[in-house]
């Protein structure tokens, strides 16, 4: 791990920042003050962040050793300084990360200073030819942002993705294809089984345009969306359905984008009906507790609970809406009742 050190004098943050109401100075030299004095304060940021995820780290690693194995000390050191445990560990990554960028000699530590703060992060998640890539850039003393971080990554993305057919890693390597509609593309199809894959493919193949890699990934969205939504809606776990020529019919239809939302919204209603069934039962346990504990000396508690018994009944009353507001009524039945109408 390099040694801790302090900052770069280039990065004093002790700077002058233009005059709004100075009207001699132009618009384009104001712009250009202003974000240099932004880009110095965005790679402090990121050289501050990374020193914090190292001293968080050298904190968790301490308590690994002489805690009691449960991290209850590195949790209350977090506590005491108002830093959440999702945090904390987002830091200790970004230090995991900028380190081995540096000992794998991608970087050099003034390079660092080079990057925006969700450029580095973005170069620390990409792989390591693209790595390799930025850091050159870097090193050529580019300034690198997300946008150069996220070119590179597509450029990479076309030359060598297996999912792209030929013809359009040709097209891209000519510059008569942009790269910037192949990585969604192949983040599209990664999703789906080979089966599908193959009739995508075989479209770009015979037209490899612009036009048709935005419809394909549109369509390769919308079959990872159905292929994954429909397997999750357990009212679909029927062998009497044929969710493979269910599929085919829609895309007959044209109607894919409405098929992969329809179960998509389907999977999301199962889920919250099982999590208001769940809730119900909680909420109608505890007003049954709160009732026992009560009585005559406690009208108010009384009252709450019979105000609450829209929601904790069999039947579950809500009134939504503002201007025109309307009742929603659900019965909740068990399994040994039978439903009324």
């Amino acid at each position: 791990m390099p040694s801790l050190a302090t900052f770069p004098d280039e990065l004093s943050l002790d700077f002058r920042l233009p005059d709004p109401e100075d009207q001699q100075i132009s618009d384009h030299d104001f712009q250009q003050q202003i974000e240099a004095a932004w880009l110095v304060c965005d790679r402090f940021d990121l050289q501050t962040d990374i020193w914090r995820g190292r001293i968080l780290r050298v904190v968790r690693d301490r308590e690994k050793q002489r805690g009691d194995g449960r991290g209850f000390g590195f949790l209350n050191w977090l506590k005491d300084r108002e830093i959440s445990k999702s945090q904390a560990y987002a830091l200790i990554e970004l230090a995991n990360s900028a380190d081995t960028l540096l000992e794998n000699g991608y970087l050099e530590e003034s390079d660092v200073n080079r990057f925006s703060k969700r450029a580095f992060v973005e170069t620390a998640q990409a792989p390591a030819e693209v790595q390799q890539m930025v850091s050159d850039a870097a090193k050529r003393g580019d300034r690198i942002t997300r946008r150069e971080v996220r070119q590179l990554s597509d450029e990479w993305t076309a030359m060598t993705s297996d999912l792209l057919p030929e013809e359009v890693r040709e097209k891209a390597a000519e510059h008569t294809l942009p790269v910037r509609y192949l990585a969604p593309l192949v983040k599209e199809l990664e999703k789906l089984p080979e089966s599908h894959q193959k009739p995508l493919q075989q479209e770009i193949a015979e037209d490899p345009s612009v036009d048709t890699l935005k419809q394909v990934t549109s369509e390769a969205r919308y079959l990872s969306r159905y292929l994954e939504s429909a397997t999750q809606v357990r009212a679909l776990n029927h062998e009497s359905l044929n969710l493979e020529l269910a599929l085919e019919e829609a895309l007959r239809l044209g109607s894919l984008s409405t098929v992969a939302d329809l179960v998509n919204q389907a999977a999301q209603l199962e889920q919250a009906v099982a999590k208001l069934y769940t809730t119900w039962k909680r909420v109608g346990n505890l007003a049954e507790r709160l009732y026992v504990d009560s009585g005559a000396s406690t009208p108010h508690l009384r009252s709450l609970l019979a105000h609450l018994n829209s929601l904790s009944g069999d039947t579950i009353e809500l009134a939504i809406g503002d201007a025109v507001s309307r009742t929603v009524r659900l019965r909740v039945l068990s399994d040994e009742e039978e439903p009324s109408f």
